[in-house]
C-alpha cells in the first residue's frame, strides 16, 4: 500500500526484538510462564512474553542465520540489509543499546545479498494470506474458471 501511494516505511524494531539477531531459540519459547519469576526483567523474558519467540520467527531467524553464515557477516546485518533492501523502506529504527551494537548494525550498509539469498529470506518470512486466498489459488478453483474442467454424469 505504501509503495502504491508513494510513502516511505519506517519499520520499527526490524530485528524482531531481538529474534533476528540469532540470540533466541527454541528453547526460549518455554520461559512464557517465567515471566514472573526469579527472571522477570530480564530483556529475553519480555519478549518471549510479548510474542516475539514464536515458531515462524525462529524459522526465519534460522535463515537469516544461514545467510551470515554465508556471508561472514552477523545475523543482525544481514536481517537489516534484508530491511534496506525491502522496496520502500526508507529508514529503519534499529534501537541499538550499545555502541558495539550500533557498529555491528551500521556494518548492514556493507553487506550484498545475492538474488538467491533475497528469495530464501522471502519465502522463510512470507506471509499466509488464508482464505479465501487460499481457497482462490487452488488447484480446483483454476480448473473451474479456466473452463478444463470434465464434468460427468452418474449413469
Amino acid at each position: 500500500m505504501a509503495r502504491e501511494m508513494g510513502l516511505g516505511v519506517v519499520p520499527f524494531s526490524p530485528l524482531g526484538g531481538g529474534v533476528l539477531t540469532g540470540k533466541y531459540s527454541r528453547e526460549d519459547q518455554n520461559q512464557a510462564g517465567s515471566v514472573a519469576g526469579e527472571t522477570a526483567g530480564n530483556r529475553k523474558s519480555l519478549n518471549v512474553a510479548l510474542g516475539w519467540v514464536t515458531d515462524r520467527n525462529l524459522a526465519i531467524a534460522d535463515v537469516v542465520k544461514e545467510v551470515a553464515s554465508e556471508l561472514g557477516r552477523t545475523p543482525a546485518q544481514v536481517a537489516l540489509a534484508w530491511t534496506l533492501n525491502a522496496p520502500g523502506v526508507t529508514a529503519p529504527i534499529i534501537g541499538a543499546r550499545t555502541i558495539a551494537q550500533l557498529e555491528d548494525n551500521l556494518g548492514a550498509l556493507q553487506v550484498d545479498l545475492t538474488p538467491s539469498h533475497l528469495a530464501r529470506l522471502d519465502e522463510v518470512s512470507s506471509i499466509d494470506l488464508g482464505n479465501p486466498h487460499d481457497l482462490l489459488a487452488s488447484d480446483h478453483i483454476r480448473t473451474v474458471t479456466t473452463g478444463d474442467m470434465k464434468i460427468e454424469t452418474l449413469g
